[in-house]
């Protein structure tokens, strides 16, 4: 048996096809144009092209991109005070602040500083606990993305058995959250789990999220398991030549595929959906303010 491959860069686009509909029918509707302010401080060369990527995809499905660039050495209450400005501008209606940001800045007192409503990446506080009580709430992007893929290739996702590899803030406990809420029972292993590999093999949804490149080999994957890569490991590459590389993801894809029924791969699977679910969560986010019906198929 070899998986179906789920192509999350073709399922990206649709989802970014689909937000672009509705800003255009917002705007020709409503006069009402979706704003995200992305806040990048510091000359971290991943997070410029992230964001620059942000920029242009933002500007694709019609919404306005307001880019913010500071300096790295900017004091943190430069930062809190311009979070303050946009938390107050009806033209913005998704703040995001790149991680991560200079020492000296707090980012738990900056992400919490957003108001929740604009929260578009899914951190504050207020956000994480109304996700963990099943509230409406804005939803991480990364997680967000995953729970679409899965709806789409199960269609109900009540009573499968789920297992989230991984219990970080960004990805581990939200997809845990979700999963919950779709009705899987799920288990969140981790690094002190008991027989782990036995907990992953039971699983109808494998979600690896640990930030170990490979960890997960075939032999830890049930028969036709949907397994979701959101590993992105930059590895050494020697048969690519003296000093490349090449990523792989937290799943030996290779010897997964053999057994999975569905899986990601990496590049091209999780990773296009995270700026996607972006876009659409600062379209719901407009709504919202506008008190307008969310998009259908683009929230949680």
């Amino acid at each position: 048996m070899s998986a179906r491959i789920i192509d999350g860069k073709a399922f990206a686009a649709n989802v970014r096809g689909e937000v672009a509909k509705h800003v255009s029918a917002l705007k020709a509707e409503h006069d009402i144009t979706p704003g995200l302010a992305v806040v990048l401080v510091g000359e971290d060369p991943a997070s410029q092209v992230y964001v620059r990527n942000k920029g242009t995809q933002t500007l694709e499905a019609g919404m306005n991109s307001f880019e913010h660039k500071l300096d790295a050495a900017t004091p943190e209450a430069d930062l809190l005070a311009l979070v303050e400005k946009l938390n107050a501008d009806p033209a913005v209606h998704g703040i995001l602040c790149q991680l991560p940001l200079p020492d000296h800045m707090n980012e738990d007192l900056v992400i919490n500083a957003i108001a929740p409503e604009k929260d578009v990446d899914g951190f504050h506080i207020s956000n994480v606990g109304l996700l963990g009580t099943g509230q409406k709430s804005m939803v991480p992007c990364t997680p967000l993305g995953c729970l679409m893929m899965l709806r789409d290739h199960h269609g109900s996702l009540s009573g499968l058995n789920a297992v989230v590899v991984g219990r970080s803030n960004i990805v581990g406990k939200p997809m845990a959250n979700l999963l919950l809420r779709d009705s899987c029972t799920v288990t969140i292993a981790h690094s002190r789990t008991r027989d782990i590999e036995e907990v992953c093999r039971r699983a109808d949804i494998l979600v690896a999220a640990v930030g170990r490149p490979e960890m997960i080999t075939g032999d830890w994957v049930g028969d036709g398991a949907t397994v979701i890569d959101v590993g992105i490991n930059r590895v050494p590459a020697p048969e690519k030549g003296e000093g490349k590389h090449k990523l792989v993801g937290d799943v030996h894809f290779d010897s997964a595929v053999e057994k999975a029924g569905a899986i990601t791969p990496v590049p091209g699977g999780v990773g296009p959906m995270t700026i996607a679910c972006l876009l659409a969560n600062t379209l719901t986010a407009c709504c919202r303010a506008n008190g307008l019906p969310e998009p259908d198929g683009l929230t949680a």
